[in-house]
């Protein structure tokens, strides 16, 4: 293949956003790891890094090609031996009207695929078997995330056909409200309903073991995030500049709004609210961010902080564990973003397309609720296939025993928080004996 001229500035951008994405799974990590009881925290937190190894393998085999590959199923699904390997990406050069070498396209979508599926790992916390999950998770690349994304990102282009809802539909996705956000909470939905819930749920507390992971882990997510949303403009151009705004912005917007409803439903305004706003602002203008001006993304994330902030509670009210809120975040809070699109678009942002408010109508609208209904369906289905059939082979769900004793422990024989061990002449358990004779 003949390579193409390459633009340097392009392609640093293109980097650097990769780099901020990759970013983005230790700051899950983080995130998911400090909202779990400390006896789970290294599994939750392996389950994220497992992903990530995992993914990009299966990725760089087969799922890119899937994704990305030229249509051979009404555009369903992608060619699955077009690009195996990325061998045949090795100098290729350019796509479209920006130059960058595809092999690093293929790596910055990879990564897309992995904090999607990281995602979904947040429902099933403190119970399942870690051998399962990563079996799950690579099954769920090829046959649930990499034929989405051949849908909604696989654009079509001289002799190249791509996906149905990209071309077909005109669905406007602009960095993964349907592929990530929505693909993912419905995954974690699915997963959350064959592997049952947790020992004592809605008994136990089961509260955060640790809020400042929490707070850091958000904070990382957020940085990274500019890569994820202005790096999806494939240029570092005004397009990239306007998503920037959107993405701060909208992530402002969504952490007021969430403490907003903590304020009045609850009385107090909490560290966790106001990581789970920021996400769940976060979540809504993934897909918008291109989509809507300033003042646009500012309603757009006060929206998603305040309908998901009562959308958390769904898990109460119809009985499924979804133990680290993906439903209600990032299911919601796509829905919220992508739906969105139809109402608050505007044709001066970047996609070029009015929404209801905007004069637009409801022809937008409802390719945005078709699209984000189909995506929502078949994440769920197939999720709910492949967890249903591993947890039968192989058990998905560790014995109950094992998770009141600490699944850290028993699956990984380790722990987070060595208390017992003895520091310099004082032990940790004599400290504390200390500590507790100075307060009486």
């Amino acid at each position: 293949m003949t390579a193409l001229a390459i633009d340097s500035g392009t392609t640093a951008w293109l980097l650097v956003a990769s780099a901020l994405v990759l970013l983005m799974a230790p700051g899950l990590a983080l995130f998911y790891g400090g909202m779990v009881r400390a006896k789970s925290v290294l599994n939750m937190m392996m389950m994220t890094f497992g992903a990530l190894a995992v993914i990009m393998v299966v990725w760089t085999v087969v799922g890119y090609s899937i994704a990305f590959g030229d249509d051979v199923t009404l555009g369903l699904f992608g060619d699955p031996f077009q690009y195996a390997g990325l061998g045949q990406l090795m100098e290729a050069g350019a796509n479209g009207e920006s130059a960058y070498p595809l092999v690093l396209f293929a790596m910055f979508q990879g990564l897309f695929c992995v904090i999607t599926g990281a995602l979904v790992s947040g429902a099933i916390a403190d119970r399942a078997r870690f051998g399962a999950w990563l079996v799950f998770i690579a099954v769920w690349t090829v046959v649930v995330y990499a034929p989405i994304a051949h849908w909604i990102f696989a654009f079509s282009a001289g002799d190249h056909v791509g996906g149905w809802m990209a071309n077909e539909l005109k669905v406007i996705d602009f960095a993964g409200g349907t592929a990530v956000e929505i693909c993912s909470g419905a995954s974690a939905l699915a997963l959350a309903l064959v592997l049952g819930k947790r020992v004592g749920f809605g008994r136990d507390p089961m509260k955060p073991h640790n809020l400042t992971l929490v707070m850091l882990g958000a904070g990382l997510l957020w940085f990274g995030w500019f890569g994820f949303n202005a790096g999806s403009a494939l240029a570092a151009d005004q397009r990239a500049g306007l998503v920037f705004a959107t993405t701060l912005l909208a992530g402002c917007a969504g952490t007021l709004g969430w403490l907003a409803v903590e304020r009045f439903r609850d009385g107090h305004a909490t560290s966790l609210g106001a990581a789970s706003g920021l996400v769940s602002g976060l979540v809504a203008i993934t897909p918008s961010c291109g989509s809507l001006s300033p003042i646009g993304s500012l309603v757009m994330g006060v929206a998603a902080g305040v309908i998901c902030a009562y959308a958390v509670g769904m898990k109460y009210r119809f009985g499924f564990d979804d133990s680290l809120d993906v439903v209600g975040v990032h299911l919601v809070g796509g829905l919220v973003g992508t739906i969105g699109i139809g109402l608050l678009a505007t044709s001066d942002a970047p996609t070029g397309v009015d929404g209801l408010f905007y004069g637009g109508g409801v022809d937008q609208l409802w390719r945005q609720v078709v699209g984000a209904g189909a995506v929502l369906v078949y994440a769920f289905v197939v999720s709910g296939i492949i967890g249903l059939v591993i947890h039968k082979a192989l058990g998905f769900r560790v014995d109950e025993e094992e998770e009141i004793s600490g699944i850290d422990l028993v699956v990984h024989a380790e722990s987070a928080y060595d208390l017992n061990a003895a520091g310099g002449a004082r032990g940790a358990g004599s400290l504390l004996s200390t500590l507790e004779r100075d307060h009486a």
